[in-house]
């Protein structure tokens, strides 16, 4: 239609601007739609760990493993699924320590988040806690900070774990402190004073030890053996019983915290013996920053070093001073970065997503690229991995050494104790 002019009316022309509005507005849903649909693609790893609490270094250095393997798989494009490659998704909770609540959110990734599979539970305690959900809902699970045999001897299908067994821990501590004895740095026939924490991860500490006295008898004798709770802040008890034990060597397990508190109170005890431990922990840089040289000689039985002599242990050194701007001084991270290339590689052999074909490749596994002693990650029947453990010392100005076994050995053992330390 026409008005008097001849102009057409009733249909007008859009405004330049109002066109360049809905174009733009269309590309704002296109690019909305392209990136949902990408998240929707990611393949979701649950991370719970814990940040907060008295666990709260450890699982920080553990988080930090994963976050550098998932970056590291995502800047290489992904993982394999199949024909395409997808990357992986962080979904994170901080349990804060607390046992209830590592549980709880370890349902809540695998019954509401729509995760393919959960790496999480550093400490025994909470790794127990965390174990009983992966069957349940069968989802993958791999903890990167549990060691407990208890953890893995109920036949779960879909636990598992990256560290080698507590007792293999102990056995190792004992028979490292043989070879001192056969080497004349040691007598035969030393008294052994034991303080274990009360948990699973204590008793299998304690056991391990013991398998291997008794397998060879006239080396070591235990006088003393007791039990302490988790997150003391008072230990002078237990330490005075250690003390009128009179043995020659003091081996405690202990977490983090614990070995520290319980080292700094040792100290102040006076006491002295000839070789100390406190199990797996030892060279970290937060009991060094604590205790200073209050620290030298103790031996620990550690699950990684940086010091293993594999060109994949100095990279990923490298790489995590470049991706935290520390260096790396303890295992946390390692275990932690190797449960997620496991997972990845599972994922990737499997083929799809699907949560029992990826159970299936881990069970398969056999990862000869792996940071821990041996170079090989590969999960037994029971779910949990078999590799040896290192030993090293504390020693003066900051250093430490691998000193068991010879082969991996990165300088000498200082044993006894010399007089006047500790």
């Amino acid at each position: 239609m026409r008005n008097s002019s001849g102009s057409f009316i009733g249909r007008r022309k859009p405004a330049v601007a109002t066109v360049l509005l809905s174009l733009a507005a269309g590309g704002l849903v296109l690019a909305g739609c392209a990136k949902k649909s990408a998240e929707s693609e990611a393949i979701k790893i649950g991370v719970v760990l814990p940040i907060t609490g008295r666990e709260g270094k450890p699982g920080q250095y553990q988080k930090e493993g994963i976050e550098l393997a998932i970056k590291q798989i995502n800047d290489g494009g992904g993982v394999q699924v199949g024909t395409r490659k997808l990357p992986l998704k962080e979904v994170f909770y901080d349990d804060g320590s607390d046992s209830a609540k590592s549980a709880q959110l370890v349902e809540r990734t695998m019954s509401s988040d729509g995760v393919t599979a959960v790496v999480g539970g550093y400490s025994t305690a909470l790794g127990e806690a965390e174990s009983v959900m992966p069957d349940r809902y069968q989802t993958p699970w791999i903890t990167p900070g549990a060691a407990a045999s208890s953890i893995f001897a109920h036949g779960y299908q879909y636990a598992f774990g990256t560290l080698t067994p507590v007792n293999l821990l102990g056995y190792t501590t004992a028979e490292f402190l043989g070879t001192l004895v056969d080497q004349g740095k040691l007598k035969k026939g030393l008294k052994i004073a034991m303080a274990l924490e009360n948990t699973d991860h204590g008793v299998d500490y304690g056991h391990g030890i013991e398998q291997w006295i008794s397998q060879h008898p006239g080396y070591f004798k235990v006088v003393f053996s007791e039990k302490f709770d988790l997150g003391g802040t008072d230990f002078s008890g237990l330490l005075q019983k250690v003390k009128q034990a009179k043995a020659d060597i003091f081996l405690s397990d202990a977490h983090l915290q614990d070995y520290i508190t319980m080292q700094r109170q040792y100290i102040q005890s006076g006491m002295k013996h000839q070789m100390i431990s406190y199990g797996a922990r030892g060279p970290e840089a937060d009991a060094r920053k604590a205790l200073g040289e209050g620290v030298d000689y103790i031996f620990a039985g550690i699950w990684w070093s940086d010091k293993l002599p594999y060109p994949q242990v100095k990279k990923f050194a490298a790489d995590y001073q470049a991706f935290t701007g520390r260096k790396v001084d303890s295992w946390y991270a390692a275990t932690a970065y190797d449960s997620v290339r496991a997972l990845a590689t599972a994922i990737q052999a499997a083929g799809s997503l699907d949560k029992t074909a990826i159970r299936d490749q881990l069970r398969k596994l056999d990862m000869k690229d792996s940071l821990v002693p041996g170079q090989v990650l590969k999960f037994g029947p029971n779910g949990q991995v078999n590799y040896p453990f290192v030993i090293v010392q504390n020693k003066p100005e900051a250093k430490v050494d691998i000193v068991y076994p010879k082969d991996a050995a990165t300088g000498e053992v200082i044993a006894p104790i010399p007089a006047g330390k500790k």
